[in-house]
């Protein structure tokens, strides 16, 4: 077997010393630009997890590198003076020039044949061989050639970055941030070898325009560096290697492989240095094709398809993490406003992977100082009160937390009126001890329903019905009821969800409307681009199912704006295509949904809340954008709205949403640290770890949980049991319950604790 290896960095190297371990007859060869001893860059980082998997694979070359490596289990967030330590991390720094030593030295022992100063511009002359394994970087001649057939995507990030080095030693990997007239600064840091450390700068475009930095300029960039980082830097000077001014470039490759060449390292995929090392990531994937090759030979459809099925999946996690992660740094200016512990802790669990319970395993002390300064800092005097089970205010509703059902259709309304079904349904949730419960979207006339069996609040009947439900609940539970007031707009008039997605009703349906006659998919109607007449008559019907809605004890009121439905269509670009005074720039299309809700708070109890549900993203090409959902929610809390629930989506049937764990958190977090108002978040969060977390880095004040309430109505009184939160609100009816239930899931936690402690890597520390 021969095999051709274009680029001398660490996964090419890797690769070429396992395949050639388990086959020595194969021939290898490594092409390198570059001279043997050239480096570019300082330090590169592995995790104790990553080391185990060196250690399985060629203990050689680990003992080589563990004995070349900065060991440290600490991790320190400063800011501006203060500094929180973290422990329990398990990393190590290592030379990027000793690394690619030490792996040179295995190649040799090994018989890889290494050819540095060979550029390679011409692949015709490897024809024979039987797999070119591209791995020559971020900038690979060889994936540009056949970016088409890779089907190569790179998306530049935003902030400015330099890489330099320092003599400044550190015991910790270290997140330095620093105020500036021009703007936030931060340095990641740590070091790698004794007397040497890694320093990236890094900020947004417009705190690099306002320092005015350069982007070859190195004498000037470690000379304005040196001066805002003096205090961190200490006497120490940094050090310069071609260190330029960069944007992150994200690369993503549809397919990994042509023919017989196939992509590894930055050639394949980037993931942002500030979720760990490109270098990780490389050598973690040259092992999974090493493994294809040894095992497929020169079967090279096989080999490439093992390989992508080794590693597709988990590269694309890596790769979603580090976008979460790169956009939290992008917009750190807002986070800056936060008090010290909530930053670190923003910090820490900034890219959705790492949680409170995560933190808490690692460095209980720091857990510890971060729900302190949270329970101060919202009048709680009960200190370790887990965050979710914290009170909050909104105007005259006390809420006893801040776990909240959201939104779930039932479809089970007949004419508009609700059943026992949804007594028993909200019900259930409130004496199970949600804090706020907020209806199904409750129609503000028959045909601004979405479906036949959709609530509505628009008669005196059903005003009656629904009073029945609050009474019960405000009699029952400690629990308050919120419900959501909408039309449907040009989402309307199609079969309740059993029967299909967006069936159009074949009989009984109605003229739909919206702000432009654009329908909602291709089988659906075009609706009625809305004209003055129908504007009067929308804002009657929403200031009468208002009024109902106080009349039927109703603790607050939600307006729909979401998810392209009626007053949505006003708000996205997508669905307004109007000419008049209502469409165009986002001011004008914001004076709809305004005047609707103005009406709405000018005849709702002064003393009870009103929230807006907004999409904070179309998730679709030409969509609203960051900045006009600040100016909605900028707008909507002029209006006098106290809170803003924030969704994304469901503006147009081909939108592509990124759906993951806790993932529309970042949008509510734009929402609130941006327009300074409270939010409410929703989107596949699952446990009372995540709602703690997210309530604890500040991204929402409130959270929102959907589809784990529709099978567990004692989502809440579970999660109060695993965190031993004694509350005073369960029902006398079943108190006799506690005494089971607490003990069984303590017992739970602590076993789930000690199966994480137990799969915790093992510490390579020297």
């Amino acid at each position: 077997m021969k095999i051709t290896v274009i680029g001398g960095g660490p996964g090419g190297l890797y690769f070429s010393i396992l395949v050639k371990k388990a086959n020595p007859k194969a021939q290898i060869d490594v092409y390198e630009r570059n001279k043997a001893d050239d480096s570019f860059g300082f330090g590169v980082v592995f995790s104790d997890e990553t080391l185990s998997e060196f250690l399985s694979r060629d203990p050689k070359s680990y003992e080589l590198i563990r004995g070349s490596f900065a060991y440290w289990d600490d991790l320190d967030v400063a800011r501006d003076g203060e500094v929180v330590r973290i422990t329990g991390n398990g990393f190590c720094g290592c030379s990027r020039k000793t690394l690619l030593q030490l792996l040179q030295q295995r190649c040799t022992e090994e018989g890889v044949n290494l050819h540095f100063e060979a550029n390679v511009d011409d692949l015709s002359q490897f024809k024979d061989s039987d797999y070119i394994v591209a791995c020559d970087g971020i900038n690979s001649f060889i994936r540009e050639q056949f970016a088409a057939d890779f089907g190569t995507k790179t998306i530049l990030q935003q902030n400015k970055f330099v890489w330099l080095g320092s003599t400044k030693p550190l015991d910790a990997f270290t997140y330095f941030f620093r105020s500036t007239p021009y703007g936030t600064f931060v340095a990641h840091t740590y070091q790698y070898q004794e007397g040497m450390s890694t320093w990236i700068f890094e900020c947004t475009p417009e705190t690099w325009e306002k320092a005015g930095f350069e982007t070859t300029n190195e004498a000037d960039t470690i000379q304005k560096l040196s001066e805002i980082f003096k205090e961190e830097l200490d006497g120490h000077g940094l050090i310069s290697n071609k260190s330029h001014w960069r944007q992150f470039p994200t690369i993503t490759n549809e397919k990994w492989h042509k023919d017989n060449i196939v992509l590894l390292g930055d050639a394949k995929a980037t993931a942002h240095y500030s979720i760990g090392s490109g270098t990780k990531l490389a050598m973690e994937c040259a092992i999974a094709l090493a493994d294809s090759v040894i095992a497929f030979g020169t079967d090279k459809q096989k080999a490439f398809e093992h390989y992508e099925k080794l590693r597709r999946n988990r590269v694309e996690q890596i790769q979603h993490a580090a976008n979460v992660s790169l956009d939290w740094f992008e917009n750190m200016e807002r986070h800056m406003q936060h008090d010290f512990m909530q930053f670190a802790f923003g910090v820490m669990t900034r890219a959705k992977k790492v949680t409170f319970e995560n933190l808490a395993l690692r460095d209980q002390s720091f857990t510890e100082k971060v729900l302190t300064e949270f329970n101060s800092a919202n009048g709680n005097f009960k200190f370790g009160t887990p965050a979710a089970f914290t009170p909050f205010s909104l105007r005259g509703m006390q809420l006893k937390n801040r776990i909240v059902m959201a939104p779930m259709g039932q479809y089970s309304a007949e004419s508009g009126l609700v059943s026992d079904w949804h007594l028993v349904h909200y019900g259930a949730r409130a004496t199970g001890g949600v804090g706020l419960i907020i209806t199904e979207m409750t129609a503000i006339s028959k045909t601004g329903r979405i479906t036949l069996g959709c609530a509505g609040i628009w008669s005196d009947k059903q005003v009656v019905a629904w009073k029945q439900i609050t009474d019960f609940i405000h009699k029952n539970s400690k629990s308050k009821i919120g419900i959501q007031l909408g039309h449907s707009g040009r989402k309307g008039s199609v079969n309740v969800p059993s029967v299909g997605s967006n069936i159009p009703l074949e009989n009984k349906g109605w003229e739909l409307i919206s702000a432009s006659p654009i329908p909602f998919k291709e089988n659906m109607p075009v609706p009625k681009e809305m004209d003055s007449a129908d504007m009067h008559k929308i804002v009657a019907e929403f200031v009468n199912a208002t009024v109902n809605a106080d009349e039927a004890g109703f603790d607050m009121v939600e307006l729909q704006a979401h998810h392209g439905f009626l007053l949505a269509s006003f708000l996205s670009p997508l669905t307004n295509h109007r000419k008049d005074e209502f469409g165009g720039s986002i001011e004008n299309r914001l004076k709809f949904p305004l005047e609707v809700f103005r009406s709405m708070r000018e005849v709702f109890n002064p003393d009870k809340p009103m929230s807006v549900r907004i999409s904070a993203s179309d998730w679709a090409e030409n969509g609203i954008s960051p900045e006009e959902v600040i100016t909605i929610a900028n707008a909507f809390k002029d209006a006098g709205a106290d809170i803003i629930n924030v969704s994304t989506g469901n503006t147009v049937s081909h939108q592509k949403p990124q759906v993951g764990r806790m993932w529309q958190t970042p949008f509510s977090d734009l929402v609130r640290n941006s327009a300074g108002i409270p939010t409410l978040t929703t989107g596949f969060i699952q446990d009372i770890d995540q709602i703690n977390t997210i309530l604890l880095n500040g991204r929402a004040d409130l959270v929102a949980l959907g589809k784990p309430l529709l099978l567990d109505p004692y989502f809440v009184r579970n999660a109060q049991a695993y965190e031993q939160f004694q509350p005073d609100d369960i029902p006398n009816q079943y108190h006799l319950g506690v005494s089971h239930l607490f003990p069984l899931r303590q017992s739970e936690r602590k076993e789930k604790e000690g199966m994480k402690k137990a799969l915790k890597p093992e510490s390579h520390k020297k």
